[in-house]
């Protein structure tokens, strides 16, 4: 590879850590700083990936121009990826669920509110079934 090829990738591995590790601690900050779970799990999720990918981006630039690089460590950066891509909404969502149930989520900043329904019928359910039983 040429020299300038090599710098203008060096610069944009440069770039992209930089951006990467900015919104990775923009996101440490905003888990400690917001006040409600529904925030907080925003605040995981999103900028965190975004964050993981620039990394891992502009490790991938910097492996670039070395010889001994494979195709071995280029897979590794791309399993990694896709396993945070994968997983980190999947955290997130149980996540809402559990707060949700707990009541650590308030439901009047839930807009369309699918899961009360599911649980006020089946809370009425196991009362009718408690109930009946226990009389007759």
């Amino acid at each position: 590879m040429s020299d300038q090829l090599v710098t203008v990738l060096d610069w944009a591995a440069i770039l992209c850590l930089l951006a990467g590790s900015l919104l990775s601690f923009v996101a440490a900050v905003g888990l400690m700083r917001f006040p409600d779970l529904l925030s907080r799990m925003h605040t995981a999720a999103k900028p965190q990936i975004l964050g993981m990918l620039l990394v891992l981006v502009g490790i991938g630039l910097r492996m670039l121009p070395v010889e001994e690089t494979g195709v071995f460590d280029f897979g590794t950066l791309i399993l990694v990826g896709l396993f945070q891509v994968v997983t980190v909404p999947v955290a997130g969502h149980i996540a809402a669920r559990v707060g949700y149930r707990t009541g650590r989520i308030r439901r009047d900043l839930v807009v369309t509110d699918e899961l009360a329904e599911r649980l006020d019928s089946k809370r009425r359910a196991n009362e009718g079934s408690e109930a009946g039983p226990a009389q007759g």
